[in-house]
């Protein structure tokens, strides 16, 4: 049987106090949402570490076991609609460098190819933009998100984004094959990133 805030004493004043107090119940929350132990236990770290960095848990407004799971879902929900975007965004790449059609060795060795070169002007371009885009397209977070998480300025983050785009495609000029143009931007990510 579960502990609740009422078994429990007050919360610890420390951040492993805490994780020991609360942390078997956020597990078990993480696991029913996310379904993946591995991913659980990663979710629950970083729920302790953003109440610890945060300090936005106000104990007039309920119990911190009650804070903590609320905080445990919404950051479980985020993951699971970012995992969601990646699979999107991967789909719709997919079918706009190789077309609908069922993929041929040669198709997949085409996209394998795309995928290094994309990791080699990653490396080349600043370290700025590669995190804003990474952030972007690996994590599946809006610009909003990424101004928030980096703490920048919104428009320094669209700035990033903008300039990073068209790094990338200079870098990547070389690898344009037929009629079909691996380097034009899917419109849904034109509108997400603003138009280039």
């Amino acid at each position: 049987m579960g502990a609740t805030d009422q078994d429990l004493p007050s919360p610890p004043g420390d951040l492993a106090g805490l994780y020991d107090a609360y942390s078997p119940a956020v597990y078990r929350l993480a696991l029913r949402l996310l379904r993946n132990p591995s991913a659980a236990e990663d979710l629950v770290q970083d729920v302790f570490l953003r109440y610890w960095r945060q300090e936005r848990y106000d104990p007039r407004r309920g119990p911190v076991l009650a804070y903590l799971l609320l905080l445990t879902r919404s950051m479980a929900i985020n993951r699971l609609n970012q995992q969601r975007n990646r699979w999107q965004l991967l789909q719709r790449w997919s079918t706009q460098l190789l077309g609908g059609h069922q993929r041929s060795p040669h198709d997949w060795a085409e996209l394998g190819d795309l995928a290094e070169r994309m990791r080699a002007a990653l490396a080349q371009i600043s370290p700025s933009q590669r995190q804003v885009l990474e952030l972007a397209y690996y994590e599946g977070m809006s610009q909003s998100v990424i101004a928030e998480h980096l703490q920048i300025p919104l428009g320094t983050v669209k700035t990033r984004s903008r300039q990073g785009l068209l790094a990338l495609r200079r870098h990547l000029h070389d690898f344009a094959a037929g009629s079909c143009d691996p380097l034009a931007i899917p419109p849904a990510l034109a509108d997400r990133h603003g138009h280039l």
